[in-house]
């Protein structure tokens, strides 16, 4: 099986070509043609001499993965279902707000986290992608053109894969790959404090942490990965990190009716977050097969949001986006397993 091409960074083409005995200006005219043109086959790659396409034919592939289906909702979300190792899926979602597409990927096949909440969890782990399958999800969908932020929180858990992560960031925000602004993406975690802190000295990206509940017997109970790292430590990290004017850290907590949206949880997430400039952006639960968890009220989830900008926690409602095409993630890829 051959090597791809797509998901080399400009070091490792440079290392490569000169252990193909090619010109070293070489690797920067391969990384022109993956990331900033729009061709799919080595052969296109017409500034190469035919001897330099001849030999990375013989040992490379371009490495682009067509998606084999997208389902379309009534809002304009948009559902990309892309084939990987061993004929599982993964992920990708487009979300469209205003002049924004943010395109929404995933890091493993898979996840390992056993999330109550998560119907990606119910798959169990099945493997990590590589930096050029992550890229892939945003190269290969139809609004390439379009895409102004992204956001790792697609299936999977970032930092249970950071090599490959902090890599896909590196081709997308290099002057040599993608050239975006790293205030353009966000990457959210569970909380696993080793990966977040290499990923907050390694790039300049925005934080996410989900955290759903401030009390630790019930983000136990929600989150397994509470008894490794508790989130009263997750935040005490965060608290000692200099994020800059610019870097934002964010707080996503999904609410579930008559579990987690109190006056006791308020009270809480206000002591745990107190001197932290974060935002907490509020997710309504959708009910997913086989959990017990159930989805809050219009009115509940206004009501918690008011009383958490009260306390002067600066706090968001997520709007519910693609509703009528399985999006809850993880539902599509399992469906489609099915």
């Amino acid at each position: 099986m051959k090597e791809c091409l797509f998901g080399k960074t400009l070091p490792e083409l440079q290392t490569m070509v000169q252990e193909l005995g090619l010109p070293k200006f070489t690797a920067a005219q391969i990384a022109d043609w993956l990331y900033k043109k729009p061709v799919s086959s080595v052969d296109e790659m017409s500034n190469l001499s035919k001897k330099a396409r001849d030999i990375l034919n013989e040992k490379y592939e371009f490495g682009l993965t067509a998606y084999t289906k997208v389902q379309a909702s009534i809002d304009g979300t948009k559902k990309y279902l892309f084939p990987t190792i061993q004929h599982k899926f993964i992920e990708t979602a487009m979300i469209p707000e205003g002049d924004r597409r943010t395109v929404c990927v995933s890091s493993q096949v898979g996840c390992k986290m056993g999330c109550l909440f998560c119907f990606t969890a119910k798959q169990g782990f099945q493997g990590q992608l590589s930096a050029g399958e992550i890229v892939n999800q945003i190269r290969s969908i139809d609004e390439l053109n379009e895409v102004s932020n992204i956001v790792y929180m697609g299936m999977g858990e970032p930092f249970d894969n950071l090599d490959q992560v902090l890599k896909s960031i590196e081709i997308l925000t290099s002057d040599w790959g993608y050239g975006m602004s790293p205030r353009r993406i966000t990457v959210s975690t569970i909380g696993i404090i080793p990966g977040m802190l290499s990923f907050l000295e390694k790039s300049e990206a925005h934080l996410a942490v989900s955290l759903h509940t401030p009390f630790h017997e019930e983000r136990q109970q929600l989150m397994p990965v509470q008894v490794a790292y508790p989130i009263d430590d997750v935040v005490s990290e965060i608290k000692s990190w200099d994020f800059g004017r610019q870097r934002r850290v964010s707080f996503e907590y999904i609410v579930f009716e008559g579990l987690n949206d109190s006056a006791e949880h308020v009270k809480a997430l206000v002591k745990l977050l107190s001197g932290l400039k974060c935002r907490i952006n509020l997710i309504r639960f959708h009910p997913v097969p086989g959990t017990p968890l159930k989805s809050p009220s219009d009115q509940k989830m206004q009501e918690f949001k008011d009383a958490l900008n009260n306390k002067g926690i600066l706090t968001t409602i997520r709007a519910s986006r693609g509703q009528d095409i399985y999006a809850a993630c993880g539902l599509l890829s399992t469906k489609e397993l099915g």
